[in-house]
């Protein structure tokens, strides 16, 4: 008497291969997610173990490092330093959603002369490197007085300067149905009007994609404050880093990564409170024709 060999189902062997899947994105996960690990272990170890040790974990933990970060640079407390932050970052999304989304409903929605050109060329801008239009704006921003000022950063968002952004909305615009705005045009709404009620309400996902990275974006523009500003009282807290290091140098280490930390708190926190509504406006965002 002969027996059949026993063969694998199929059920088992995608369940060896999910199994396997997750173990390799669990791996790829934390090798990600140890930079950010490291960071915040080191702003925990002493000032002769951020150097001389590899271990991750600290063999106490250190918080004075804490304690001196929150006391500033320049006489300048972290408080400060956060809302100069915030300041800038929340005007720079302010400025971004509104111009970005009325330039990108008139280049995705109205009909007007040299309209392809005129996007051409807003396209074009995107290959245009930020350095070689620094000294022009630089030059624009002195002799307007605005300079050691917060407006280098904040002005240039509400005139739709970011290309990029303004493309991002006109193809999520371009992608809804023309139907909803000739039936608001039929109810008496005019060009504004149809944009407020019918097609900004529509675009939330593309806006709030495009908050987000000017956020992350703005707060980690380092080169651009460091330009425009001069007096520590005014300085946000990716500048008062180099200044921390500066005043301190390699003495100080616990402390800079726990200043570290304190401005990547704010990043990790302003992600994470809207992607919900990113994933959640992707998939319900209307009818798309």
């Amino acid at each position: 008497m002969t027996t059949a060999p026993i063969t694998a189902s199929p059920a088992a062997g995608r369940s060896k291969g999910r199994i396997a899947l997750h173990v390799c994105l669990i791996a790829i996960l934390l090798v990600m997610l140890y930079p950010l690990a490291w960071l915040l272990a080191t702003s925990f170890k002493p000032a002769d173990e951020v150097i001389a040790s590899l271990k991750l974990l600290p063999s106490h933990l250190e918080w004075s490092n804490y304690t001196t970060a929150m006391e500033g640079v320049n006489e300048v407390s972290v408080g400060q330093l956060l809302w100069n932050s915030l300041l800038i970052a929340c005007g720079a999304v302010l400025g971004n959603v509104i111009s970005c989304s009325l330039a990108a409903y008139a280049f995705a929605r109205l009909r007007f002369r040299m309209r392809g050109p005129l996007f051409a060329f807003m396209i074009a801008t995107i290959m245009l490197p930020h350095h070689a239009i620094l000294i022009p704006q630089y030059i624009i921003f002195n002799q307007l007085g605005m300079v050691n000022t917060y407006w280098p950063m904040i002005l240039p968002k509400f005139l739709a300067t970011d290309a990029f952004f303004v493309f991002l909305i006109v193809q999520f615009m371009r992608n809804l149905p023309r139907e909803l705005e000739e039936a608001a045009r039929i109810d008496g709404c005019g060009p504004f009007r149809s944009f407020f009620s019918v097609i900004l309400p529509l675009t939330r996902p593309a806006l709030i994609t495009t908050a987000i990275f000017t956020f992350i974006w703005t707060w980690n523009d380092f080169f651009t404050q460091l330009i425009y500003l001069f007096e520590p009282e005014k300085f946000t807290l990716t500048l008062a880093l180099r200044s921390f290091v500066d005043a301190s140098s390699q003495s100080a280490f616990g402390p800079m990564f726990a200043m570290s930390v304190f401005a990547l708190l704010p990043i990790v926190l302003f992600f994470l409170a809207f992607q919900r509504f990113l994933v959640e406006g992707m998939a319900n965002s209307g009818i798309k024709g």
